[in-house]
């Protein structure tokens, strides 16, 4: 279910970041708060625990910048 949202979020990200590149940053960074809480939370743990319980937060957040730059770029490829 969790892994369902975050794709549904990179792909509105996405089109956000083609559509209003500006806009798009307050998004990125609204959608990056919960992740950087999980993360910094699931580091906490002891061991090799902390390392697996952060790395699903810092792919997802990844994955969201990733989509926001994609779009953005888009944008600046295009000839409008």
């Amino acid at each position: 279910m969790l892994i369902g949202a975050i794709i549904v979020f990179c792909l509105v990200l996405l089109v956000l970041a083609f559509l209003a590149p500006r806009l798009s940053r307050h998004f990125q960074r609204a959608g990056e708060k919960p992740m950087e809480l999980g993360q910094r939370t699931g580091s906490k743990a002891p061991g090799k625990l902390g390392k697996w319980f952060q790395k699903p937060f810092s792919t997802s957040r990844k994955a969201m910048q990733k989509s926001g730059a994609k779009g953005r770029e888009g944008r600046a490829k295009t000839p409008l």
